[in-house]
């Protein structure tokens, strides 16, 4: 069997030897796998190519966005009374981390000037930082939404995928017809059909029309883990949010745009 000399191996990179953070496993993967999925595919735009870690002394987040929406974390957990760190972690990085976690065990992390270290039992990752500044996503977060409409998260889940098989294949657009005490769940396609569906709901404000990509909704409503999800939205124009109701440890809130068709 040809071999190439051991001597011509790379050296890997070596950590201080010190964790600067320890992580709660069972935290970290719930914050990889509801941030995941908002993480571009655009290759050009590799500041947005993977996830925003935050961790302070009483608490650490993750946030994730491609322009379109965003998805952000919070988890009451503390991953040392010494951890201050913003870091951006790349999409493949989150994948294989998650995969280092095996049930609750704790992930130790540190970093070096160009590389980042996660050790879990006994395995060591070694990643590459992403080069570049996160936008500032407190700012897309809207603080003025006044009108809020609370769903079953099964029943609307069920209803978007629905709907969503008479929609455009490439924009796969469903409008959100919210009127009093109902939101009519639609889509078309001319040369396909259209799909209407009907969910009772508390509400008695303005008549509004919003549409927004099916796949964006989707891909929250399969991570989300309450019975119960809340939209918060001002009009037709301005980013709404979905969140969870009632979840326990932690914050969820999900940004996402409204489309124009």
């Amino acid at each position: 069997m040809q071999t190439l000399p051991a001597s011509e191996f790379p050296t890997p990179p070596q950590d201080s030897g010190s964790a600067e953070a320890t992580l709660p496993g069972a935290a970290l993967k719930r914050m990889i796998s509801h941030t995941r999925f908002a993480i571009t595919s655009e290759d050009t735009r590799y500041f947005l190519n993977g996830a925003q870690l935050v961790l302070r002394a009483e608490a650490m987040s993750m946030v994730a966005t491609d322009g379109h929406r965003l998805a952000y974390i919070s988890v009451h957990e503390s991953p040392g009374k010494d951890a201050t760190t913003d870091v951006l972690l790349p999409r493949k990085t989150l994948n294989e981390v998650a995969r280092l976690i095996d049930g609750g065990d704790a992930v130790e992390f540190a970093q070096g000037e160009n590389h980042l270290f996660f050790r879990a039992g006994g395995r060591l990752l070694i990643s590459r930082k992403i080069d570049a500044n996160f936008p500032a996503y407190e700012r897309v977060i809207p603080k003025t939404n006044d009108k809020r409409i609370d769903f079953d998260r099964d029943r609307l889940a069920a209803a978007v995928r629905r709907v969503r098989l008479l929609s455009n294949e490439r924009s796969k657009a469903v409008k959100f017809v919210i009127g009093k005490d109902q939101v009519e769940i639609t889509s078309s396609t001319p040369e396909v059909g259209e799909a209407h569906e009907v969910l009772p709901v508390d509400y008695g404000g303005a008549a509004v029309q919003i549409c927004f990509n099916a796949d964006y909704v989707d891909n929250f409503l399969s991570v989300v883990e309450t019975e119960q999800v809340q939209l918060e939205f001002k009009d037709e124009m301005s980013q709404a949010v979905i969140k969870p109701i009632g979840a326990e440890g932690y914050d969820y809130i999900y940004v996402i745009m409204p489309m124009r068709i």
